[in-house]
């Protein structure tokens, strides 16, 4: 077990080297997006809250891990051979175009998420952040969806490699979490949970219901897959209605999450129509079952958000004010020198405010389980498969 968790500053891993992982000025995963939310956070003064460390990038001993030999030695010759491509390694893509120095890049950022899982587990902060990490799509030997080293199922094989017993994963980006989902598929130590866009609409394909955990792990995964077009009211209803349940009686003893905002209405990439105060109350939601659950032990990444200057900024300066122990108002102001920096890269208005303006209701599942609702059925599905396994009860 890992030492005490005394009271501390929140740590952030970060440092502008994690900004090197850019696929191209027309890719849609833009390194602005953590550059800017950096920024917001430092001009709302977030960031005088907590401690800001640098990270070492990951070894190949470290990435071999969770990635297979030949998957990283490829890597790195097409980081040295840009030029080259070879997309039965999922890269030379046009969702993983390859790129000069893109070991390097990814490397760190894997590097960062495990810095961070350290931070954590060895006590000498309560919770750390790498806004930069969550590339959650990468497979032990193959890029995927963005993601070329899956840093936060690195961090989590690091905290089991030190004396971790229990690690709970929960995953709210738009698209399933189907990298880490697979490569601890077999281990019961791990709950994986993704809540997500259904498979019918959006990358992977993955992440149905029934998706529970291999043999010998079974009830160790579980996806609660969403209709297209769910705002906050729905997703904040199935996210209560299914993961606090099954993190509680799992009872892990470190919290790592994936904090992807493409869930957000403007994103042009996905169909879910949350506002950045739905996501902020998830934010919050997750903490306070650290907090019940864990002591307190929470490891954050970042992950999808391809609404870079509007929302991303905006959702991960939330993010990183909860992790910090001082969330923001919502209706608070964006500040004048974020927003001119705004204007002078896209030569349009940045938002005035960190809220959407967005009350923040949902129906809780206690109350009734509609069956002629698409939502509703999606809950009961995740719940029906993954609650028995877990010795829980599925019903309402």
């Amino acid at each position: 077990m890992s030492a005490e968790i005394p009271e501390s500053r929140a740590c952030v891993v970060f440092d502008k080297h994690l900004t090197d992982y850019n696929f191209g000025p027309s890719h849609p995963m833009a390194p602005v997006r953590v550059d800017l939310t950096m920024q917001l956070a430092t001009e709302l003064g977030i960031i005088e809250g907590v401690d800001v460390v640098g990270a070492a990038p990951a070894d190949d001993d470290l990435l071999a891990r969770v990635h297979t030999p030949a998957y990283i030695e490829g890597v790195h010759k097409l980081s040295d051979h840009p030029v080259f491509d070879s997309p039965t390694l999922g890269l030379g893509t046009e969702d993983n175009p390859v790129f000069a120095h893109m070991h390097e890049a990814s490397a760190l950022i894997a590097g960062a998420s495990v810095e961070a899982a350290k931070r954590v587990w060895s006590g000498q902060t309560s919770r750390a952040i790498n806004v930069s990490g969550g590339l959650h799509h990468a497979m032990p030997g193959k890029a995927s969806g963005f993601c070329i080293y899956n840093d936060v199922a690195l961090a989590i094989q690091w905290l089991l490699d030190n004396g971790a017993e229990k690690v709970a994963y929960v995953d709210v980006d738009a698209h399933h979490g189907d990298g880490v989902q697979t490569m601890f598929y077999n281990d019961p130590r791990v709950l994986t949970i993704s809540i997500h866009e259904g498979p019918q609409t959006l990358f992977p394909g993955t992440g149905y219901a029934t998706e529970v955990g291999g043999e010998g792990a079974e009830g160790s995964a579980a996806n609660v897959a969403l209709p297209p077009g769910t705002s906050d009211a729905g997703w904040l209803r199935a996210f209560h209605a299914v993961i606090p349940p099954l993190i509680r009686e799992f009872a892990p003893d470190i919290l790592v999450t994936q904090q992807g905002c493409d869930s957000h209405m403007d994103d042009p990439l996905t169909n879910l129509m949350l506002s950045v105060d739905g996501q902020r109350a998830s934010y919050l939601a997750l903490k306070d079952l650290a907090d019940e659950v864990c002591g307190g032990k929470w490891v954050a990444t970042g992950g999808g958000g391809y609404a870079v200057m509007d929302v991303v900024p905006r959702a991960w300066a939330h993010l990183l004010a909860i992790v910090a122990g001082a969330p923001l108002d919502p209706a608070a102001l964006t500040p004048e020198g974020w927003r001119a920096r705004v204007r002078e890269l896209r030569g349009m208005p940045a938002p005035l405010r960190m809220t959407d303006g967005r009350l923040i209701n949902y129906r809780p599942w206690e109350l009734g389980y509609d069956p002629a609702s698409w939502l509703d059925r999606s809950i009961m599905a995740s719940r029906t498969a993954a609650f028995p396994l877990n010795g829980l009860d599925p019903q309402p």
